[in-house]
């Protein structure tokens, strides 16, 4: 079982973004948001414009911030950047954060020999997957977490159908459809990849805060 107050303390920044507090604030691909609590982590997975904001990871990020990323966004950020590479992972402020591979396989926009990221967070108990900008690939199914939060919006990642697939194979306890609203995709795409689940694995379609 999923604890529900953890549950509770992830919120959905619009697009790929998210906080989740616990015994760390981190924060995953902040876009566009008009600020929030003092970050312990950020998490940025690529450097395309609306994952790698330097605007708005300045909104958030204090003297002791802690950025995990690949080597392009690292050249755009400044402060305690880490940088790792897919099949790596950290350990920042008793958070173990696993980098993992995040990439398409029938479209040129993320390709994999860029070595650009998905994360899986383990903190608090709960392993938490954030898929980062990425189609269906065969990496999903040797992951072994609790929550997945993964794109719907097809066009530069997966589409909602391919999202279904993909959870199916990862089999979390809670899935969280992203990457829609903003750039590409719309809540339809959430709502189709929340109803094809339906009685498989349990879905929540995100407030943006």
């Amino acid at each position: 079982m999923i604890n529900n107050d953890f549950v509770k303390n992830i919120h959905w920044l619009g697009h790929d973004g998210f906080r989740i507090d616990g015994s760390c604030t981190i924060y995953i691909d902040p876009f566009n948001i008009s600020g929030g609590p003092e970050a312990d982590i950020i998490l940025v997975s690529h450097e395309h414009f609306d994952h790698c904001s330097p605007a708005d990871v300045s909104k958030i990020q204090g003297d002791s911030t802690v950025i995990v990323t690949e080597k392009d966004s690292a050249k755009k950020l400044g402060g305690d950047v880490r940088v790792v590479k897919p099949k790596e992972s950290v350990v920042v402020k008793g958070v173990t954060i696993e980098a993992v591979p995040a990439y398409n396989t029938d479209k040129d926009f993320h390709p994999k020999q860029k070595g650009w990221l998905g994360f899986v967070i383990d903190m608090d108990g709960t392993r938490i997957y954030h898929a980062g900008d990425t189609d269906f690939i065969p990496e999903m199914e040797n992951l072994n977490v609790d929550i997945a939060m993964l794109p719907v919006s097809g066009t530069y990642v997966m589409t909602a159908d391919q999202a279904v697939k993909a959870a199916l194979a990862i089999k979390p306890k809670l899935a969280i459809p992203m990457h829609y609203g903003a750039i590409v995709g719309s809540e339809e795409d959430a709502v189709r990849f929340k109803q094809e689940l339906d009685g498989k694995i349990d879905v929540i379609i995100p407030s943006k805060e």
